[in-house]
């Protein structure tokens, strides 16, 4: 699908990837962009940019109502962009309780789901459209010291290529988004090269314009499928001496 006319909504709207998604969005073209975060002021500075065509919405993905009024308010949706997530630096086993594991499946996980659900029925309504789930090359294999973060993305993933059996039929691209390390603040520790975020962005609007269904941002995301097709367990054991802090 083209993105010049298109409605986008996009989650998380308010710093990171996802503003570097309106920003990619406007320059674009799309007719309309609704920017979505918790609180809606906190999107006030890119809605200022350009109000005709960026409009705020109070939205917490993992809040049934939440998600249902954002579908009853924006029917006019044909490019969906779940963008909001979640993630802390904590293991599987090392971590003190399941707190920070149940936020992120609650997250990365059901609150992608919920969207994807109350949505479906909208972009079916307005020809098909686009879902595009901004997910992680962790979502492939597990980094241990982020093994909670991995499995909430490895759980998104498999519920993105379901959803998209599922929406074939009626005409809806359903994208995997899949970069590696971002320059954001959830990877300022991190002491490696990062992809920028408008990178991530540009790659994902280019994969709904191609209909390309997987998508790899990023140098480091790009070596890593490479070498997971080439031999899986040989990136699982060099990921494995990353552990969690104990």
């Amino acid at each position: 699908m083209q993105i010049e006319g298109a409605v986008a909504l996009v989650t998380g709207a308010n710093r990171g990837i996802g503003r570097q998604f309106v920003e990619a969005l406007q320059t674009a073209g799309a007719a309309k962009i609704y920017a979505c975060a918790r609180k809606a002021d906190s999107v006030a500075e890119i809605v200022s940019t350009d109000p005709e065509r960026i409009i705020p919405i109070q939205l917490d993905i993992t809040d049934d109502k939440s998600v249902n009024d954002a579908a009853a308010n924006c029917g006019d949706v044909t490019l969906l962009i779940n963008n909001a997530g979640i993630g802390f630096d904590a293991g599987l086993i090392a971590a003190p309780d399941l707190s920070d594991a149940k936020t992120e499946m609650e997250v990365n996980y059901f609150g992608t789901l919920k969207m994807c659900r109350a949505f479906a029925p909208i972009l079916k309504n307005n020809g098909g459209g686009a879902i595009a789930n901004i997910l992680s090359s962790l979502a492939l294999v597990n980094l241990p010291a982020r093994g909670s973060y991995s499995a909430s993305k490895a759980a998104a993933l498999s519920m993105t290529q379901g959803v998209r059996a599922e929406l074939v039929a009626q005409g809806t691209l359903v994208v995997a988004v899949m970069p590696g390390t971002v320059d954001t603040d959830f990877s300022k520790d991190y002491d490696r090269p990062k992809t920028p975020p408008a990178e991530v962005a540009q790659a994902a609007l280019q994969a709904v314009i191609d209909g390309v269904e997987d998508v790899y941002p990023g140098e480091e995301a790009t070596y890593t499928i490479a070498q997971l097709s080439s031999d899986r367990k040989a990136v699982e054991k060099q990921l494995a001496q990353f552990l969690p802090n104990l």
